[in-house]
């Protein structure tokens, strides 16, 4: 009886191996190794079967509250494989914060956005854990397109519930009687609110209705981003490498380009100490010709001379400005006079105060002149004027200066002027609202041919660009594009698609609430972003972002795929 029941065992796993072919594949595998006599027998052996191996699909999702950069809570999503049978953790991303907040905020107005934050990323978590965790289960993560489908399918879904939701409550609003009496200090209030609107309207146009954000939506984006680096693991290529194929559907590029970096050195925009409220950022730009490394640390050179000329405003008299004949810029004969503040802003940058637009460009020109270095010609300049944040409504002007107002025309000329006088100005970041729409085109016209004009503010979602084809930019140059909420990796690469079809410059940008998480940079790279905007040098998961531009240059570079 056991003799016939092992033959019978014998017989049955004859079949079974037969069926799967490994006899065959293992003579084969015995008699190419015997040739090679490898020093690790069993390691080349497991090398080779390896390529029958099934495909590794999702398992598991993970989701969890982290924080970000400045301590706010943000959402990490974990991808979970089942590989050669097991199940292996093969990668984590943490998206950015959705949300903005000014750094001097009141109080409630803080703690209003940290329970809002804190409600969103709660809720972002249960949809990874629960239904996202489900609806992914045993699809490969090399599968990204059926992926975004269904995560985009599910966001339809919780958007047409929350409509649902908010249109009860505007039903039982209705319903319920109306109230007695309007207390006098809201009825104060809302008598102001409605004159201001009303002498606002006939000067520009009213402010856009802000884009909703539905909490939870973080779930989207990072997980759409979790699975892309899961199956650019798996394949063993580079993230940026697997976006690049993903764009060009599997078609191998056979050279790919590094974005320019666009470096924040100063903050002295409106919540800066000094008169100036324009120049949220004053960024620098290193030559094309020179090699990331070679420009990175130029900046640095630039940086380190920046901060000596502003300590020496303190202590004592400032320096003179350098030889407008060296420079080849308008000298206006002032000299630089800025209050140097020791504090570094969320974005990376020193935060000091100018009084005056020409100030901080002048502190620029002085210090690249001491090191050797022409503006214009060795170092570029870009601004990033966020002129959004400018505006009072009640004069329907932007205060450039502390009590100095400009109508939109005027901005227009203004900016004019200042390029005239500045030509190492080579990009301006949010010059004017979205809202001003003609003035958009009379900057475009008059300054196109010399000066990047990019929208970040003025600009949509990645996702809204995608569903509302009657939301257009505004005339410019190109857009900043950042990778936030339900945004997925397939509208990043459809709409710079779009972008790169209309000869429209991208720019990738990370938000203010960034964290750790470098994967922004493999997509600048493998999307072909002609700029990345990361910040600047001085905090942590900046700073991260930046090498990892390096570490993908010189890896482009040894591959001979570097252009």
């Amino acid at each position: 009886v056991e003799a016939a029941r092992r033959r019978r065992q014998a017989r049955e796993a004859a079949e079974y191996y037969g069926r799967q072919d490994v006899p065959r594949r293992l003579e084969e595998a015995l008699n190419a190794l015997f040739a090679q006599r490898p020093a690790d027998l069993y390691g080349e052996l497991a090398n080779y079967f390896s390529k029958f191996s099934k495909d590794p699909v999702i398992c598991k999702l993970v989701g969890r509250k982290v924080l970000d950069g400045v301590g706010r809570p943000t959402l990490e999503v974990e991808i979970y494989c089942i590989i050669k049978n097991y199940e292996k953790r093969v990668c984590s991303t943490v998206i950015s914060s959705h949300s903005q907040i000014l750094e001097n905020a009141l109080s409630e107005a803080t703690e209003a956005d940290e329970k809002e934050r804190n409600d969103s990323v709660n809720t972002a978590v249960k949809w990874v854990n629960e239904t996202l965790n489900t609806l992914l289960r045993d699809l490969k993560p090399t599968e990204q397109c059926e992926v975004d489908k269904i995560l985009g399918e599910y966001f339809t879904k919780k958007v047409e519930e929350e409509k649902e939701i908010q249109k009860e409550k505007e039903e039982e609003e209705e319903a319920s009687p109306p109230p007695l009496c309007i207390p006098p200090a809201a009825a104060q209030s809302g008598g102001k609110k409605g004159k201001t609107m009303l002498g606002a309207e006939r000067t520009i146009p009213p402010a856009e209705p802000m884009e909703p954000v539905l909490p939870g939506s973080s779930a989207i984006g990072a997980t759409s981003l979790a699975v892309a680096k899961a199956g650019a693991a798996i394949n063993h290529t580079p993230l940026y490498l697997y976006i690049a194929l993903l764009k060009r559907d599997q078609d191998s590029p056979k050279e790919l380009t590094v974005p320019l970096p666009m470096v924040s050195l100063l903050n002295c925009g409106k919540f800066s100490p000094g008169k100036l409220k324009l120049m949220k950022e004053i960024m620098l730009i290193p030559p094309v010709q020179l090699s990331l490394k070679e420009g990175i640390e130029r900046v640095l050179n630039v940086q380190r001379e920046v901060v000596k000329l502003l300590e020496a405003a303190c202590k004592g008299p400032s320096p003179q400005l350098a030889d407008k004949k060296k420079s080849g810029t308008h000298s206006t004969g002032k000299k630089v006079l800025p209050p140097a503040i020791k504090r570094i802003s969320i974005s990376g940058c020193l935060v000091t105060g100018f009084d005056n637009v020409e100030q901080p460009l002048l502190l620029m020109q002085a210090a690249c002149n001491n090191i050797g270095l022409e503006l214009g010609t060795d170092m570029y300049l870009a601004i990033n004027c966020a002129a959004h944040e400018l505006i009072d409504y009640n004069k329907g002007k932007y205060e450039v200066v502390t009590g100095a107002f400009k109508s939109p025309d005027e901005m227009v000329d203004m900016y004019v002027e200042l390029i005239d006088n500045f030509p190492a100005i080579i990009a301006l970041v949010d010059p004017l609202r979205k809202e001003d729409r003609q003035q958009w085109d009379n900057i475009y016209d008059a300054l196109a041919s010399k000066c990047h004009l990019l929208a970040e503010d003025a600009a949509t979602s990645v996702s809204r660009f995608l569903t509302d084809r009657d939301v257009n930019l505004p005339k410019c140059s190109g857009a900043v594009l950042k990778y936030l909420n339900q945004t997925k990796v397939s509208d990043l690469l459809e709409l710079t698609g779009l972008l790169h079809g209309q000869r429209h410059i991208t720019t990738l940008g990370s938000p203010d609430g960034e964290a750790s998480d470098d994967s922004l940079v493999d997509l600048a790279v493998g999307v072909g972003a002609k700029f990345i905007k990361l910040g600047g040098l001085s905090r942590g998961e900046r700073v991260t972002k930046y090498n990892r531009l390096l570490a993908i240059e010189e890896e482009l570079a040894q591959n001979s795929m570097l252009r």
